[in-house]
C-alpha cells in the first residue's frame, strides 16, 4: 500500500497521467458494444433494442454504450451537405430528415422516438439483470441551437467578435462543419455545475455505470476531472471513456478508463490497404503501451458509427483483411469494441440524419465468427483487460507482413499471427505446441489467414 502511494505521488509531482480505478466490479474482460438505437432495429426503437440482449449476451457483450438517447434539435436540423430541413420547401421530405444524435436539445430527456426514460429505464435493468453493464454517449460541448440554455443563458456558450454565438471551431477560429450545433463556454462555472448535474440525473435515475464522452479533447480537461469527482461524492464508482487520445490524455489525470485507439485503427486500414506492414502494428503498440499508464486502456475495432457512417464499412476499409483485423483487435491489449450490425456483416454504410435499418450478409456465419471471438476474451481470463495484461510480446517474423505476438500470463499464455496481405506462405511460421483456439494447425498461412494457439504450460 505504501509503494502504491509513493508511485502516485511521484507521477502526480511530475505531471504524469494516472487513471482512476474501475469500478470493483466492472468485467475483467470487457467487450463493448455500441448501440446506434436509430438504426439497430427496424422499428428504431428502445423497446424493440430489448429484445437484442440475449444475442447480445451470447456474444460475449458485456459493457453496452448507447449513442446519445437525449431529443434532437428541430432549429438548423442538417438534411444533407450544408443544407438544413428549414431550407427544405416540401414537409414531406422533411419529415425523413431526422437530425444528429449529437444536436441535443434536452440533457435530461429521452427523445420520442425511441421512446419513454421509464422505457430507457427498463432496458438499463434488462441489461444489467443480464450482467451487462451500460454507459451513455456524453455529448459536452455542445447543443442543438434550440436547447433551452441558448435563450436563457446565452453566457454559457461561445460567441465571436460581434456577440453572436457559434458553432465549434477549430484553432484558427473557421467552423470545422459541425454548424447544426452550438458550442459551449467552459470558462462559464455555472454552466459546468449544470452539466454535472445533468450527467448526475442520468446515474440517478437510470442507474447507469457511466459515459462515453463525445469529442473529450474539445472540452477541457479540468471539466472531466471535476465531472468525475463529483459523481463519485457518494461512494459510486463509474467507467468512462474518452473519444480522444495521447495528445490530450495526459492531462486528464484520472478522468477516465479508457480511450479511443484512433491512431491504431487509422494504420489497421493502412496495412489492410498495403500502404504499410504489418509490422507496424507492433511499433505502434509498443509506443501506446509506453504513452499510457497500465491502468488506462485503449479500446480497439475495425468500426464504429464514424467510420462506417462517413468513411465506409469494414469491407470497404479492409477489403479481405477485416476477419484478420478483427481477430487483431479481440487478442490485443485493450478493449474490443462491436457496433450496431457489425455481427451479423451489415455491409452499407448507415446514413447519419435519416432512418435506416442495418442489412445483414448471408454470405457468411459473422455472428458466429465474432461469438468464437467473444467466447475467448470471456474463456480466458489472461486476455481480459488489467494493469498487469496491459502487455504484449512481439515475436520475430521472417516476413513483414506477418505479425506475431504473445499475450497472457505465466499459467495462461497465447500465441497469436496474423497474415496481414493478400499473398499466401507455405510453411512460413513455426507453428508452437497447444490448443488451437482459431485456425489450421499447418505451417502454411493463406491470404488474409490467422492461428489464435493456446500454449501448453
Amino acid at each position: 500500500m505504501k509503494k502504491n502511494f509513493i508511485l502516485l505521488a511521484f507521477m502526480l509531482a511530475m505531471g504524469l497521467p494516472v487513471s482512476r480505478a474501475q469500478p470493483s466490479d466492472w468485467p475483467k474482460n470487457p467487450l463493448i458494444y455500441e448501440v446506434n438505437l436509430r438504426q439497430h432495429t427496424a422499428e428504431g426503437t428502445i423497446k424493440s433494442f430489448a429484445r437484442e440482449i440475449p444475442k447480445l449476451k451470447e456474444l460475449g457483450v458485456n459493457v453496452i454504450w448507447f449513442m446519445p438517447v437525449q431529443p434532437i434539435g428541430m432549429k438548423k436540423r442538417k438534411a444533407k451537405g450544408d443544407l438544413f430541413v428549414e431550407d427544405i420547401a416540401d414537409p414531406q421530405v422533411r419529415k425523413k430528415y431526422l437530425g444528429s444524435p449529437y444536436s441535443i436539445s434536452n440533457y435530461t430527456a429521452v427523445n420520442p422516438d425511441y421512446g419513454s426514460l421509464s422505457d430507457f429505464k427498463n432496458v438499463v435493468r434488462a441489461c444489467q439483470a443480464s450482467g451487462i453493464k451500460v454507459i451513455l454517449d456524453w455529448v459536452g460541448n455542445h447543443t442543438a441551437w434550440d436547447h433551452p440554455w441558448i435563450s436563457e443563458h446565452p453566457e454559457w456558450y461561445t460567441k465571436d467578435k460581434n456577440g453572436n454565438i457559434t458553432d465549434p471551431l477549430n484553432e484558427e477560429g473557421n467552423s470545422i462543419g459541425w454548424t447544426d450545433v452550438a458550442d459551449l463556454n467552459y470558462s462559464n462555472t455555472a454552466m459546468t455545475d449544470e452539466m454535472v448535474k445533468c450527467m448526475k440525473f442520468w446515474l440517478d435515475s437510470t442507474g447507469i455505470d457511466g459515459f462515453r464522452c463525445d469529442v473529450a479533447m474539445s472540452v477541457p480537461s479540468a471539466f472531466w476531472n471535476k465531472a468525475r469527482k463529483e459523481l463519485e461524492t457518494d461512494g459510486r464508482k463509474i467507467f468512462m471513456l474518452a473519444e480522444s487520445e495521447e495528445h490530450d490524455m495526459g492531462q486528464f489525470k484520472g478522468a477516465f478508463n479508457a480511450y479511443y485507439g484512433w491512431e491504431l485503427h487509422h494504420a489497421m486500414n493502412e496495412v489492410a490497404k498495403g500502404k504499410k506492414k504489418a509490422l507496424y502494428l507492433d511499433t505502434l503498440l509498443k509506443k501506446k503501451l509506453r504513452t499510457f499508464p497500465s491502468n488506462v486502456y485503449s479500446m480497439n475495432f475495425i468500426t464504429n458509427h464514424d467510420e462506417n457512417s462517413w468513411n465506409g464499412t469494414e469491407f470497404e476499409r479492409m477489403k479481405n483483411c477485416w476477419k484478420a483485423m478483427a481477430v487483431f483487435v479481440f487478442t490485443a491489449p485493450g478493449i474490443p469494441l462491436l457496433y450496431t450490425g457489425q455481427e451479423y456483416g451489415n455491409n452499407i454504410r448507415l446514413k447519419f440524419f435519416e432512418k435506416d435499418t442495418i442489412q445483414p450478409q448471408t454470405d457468411l456465419d459473422y455472428y458466429g465468427f465474432y461469438r468464437s471471438l467473444g467466447q475467448l476474451r470471456t474463456q480466458y481470463s489472461a486476455l481480459g483487460t488489467s494493469p498487469e495484461l496491459n502487455r504484449f510480446q512481439p515475436l520475430k517474423s521472417k516476413n513483414k507482413n506477418i505479425l506475431i505476438f504473445k499475450r497472457g500470463t505465466a499459467d495462461q499464455q497465447f500465441w497469436v499471427c496474423l497474415n496481414l496481405s493478400s499473398k499466401p506462405f507455405k510453411k512460413a511460421v513455426k507453428v508452437p505446441q497447444g490448443q488451437i483456439l482459431l485456425g489450421n494447425p499447418t505451417r502454411n498461412l493463406d491470404a488474409w489467414d490467422y492461428k489464435v494457439i493456446k500454449l501448453q504450460n
